[in-house]
């Protein structure tokens, strides 16, 4: 489970099975309508399990939450709003590449 941001500070949560390669579609607009139309590109928050009944029904139960309850969330984890995913990528190699 995770939550992107944008400039604007948007939110927007989700669940995948691959953190890295999510967040790289993030980056390069790929997804739903959603990520296209407000450019969600920051991660900012995640919460990572094996269980993925698990990280459906969290998303679900943040994404039921208030805005200002989303925040409260982000920044217990990272109060600067850091983007947690800055050092992940060489902006030169596309992470679908990567070995392992």
């Amino acid at each position: 489970m995770y939550i992107m941001t944008n400039r604007s500070k948007t939110l927007y949560t989700g669940v995948t099975s691959d953190l890295q390669r999510r967040v790289y579609e993030h980056k390069q607009g790929i997804g739903g309508a959603f990520t296209k139309k407000y450019l969600t590109t920051r991660l900012i928050f995640y919460e990572d399990t094996n269980d993925v009944q698990i990280a459906l029904l969290r998303e679900k139960q943040i994404k039921g939450r208030l805005r200002s309850k989303k925040i409260d969330l982000v920044e217990s984890m990272n109060p600067e709003w850091a983007y947690l995913s800055e050092a992940w990528y060489d902006t030169k190699i596309d992470p679908s590449h990567r070995s392992g």
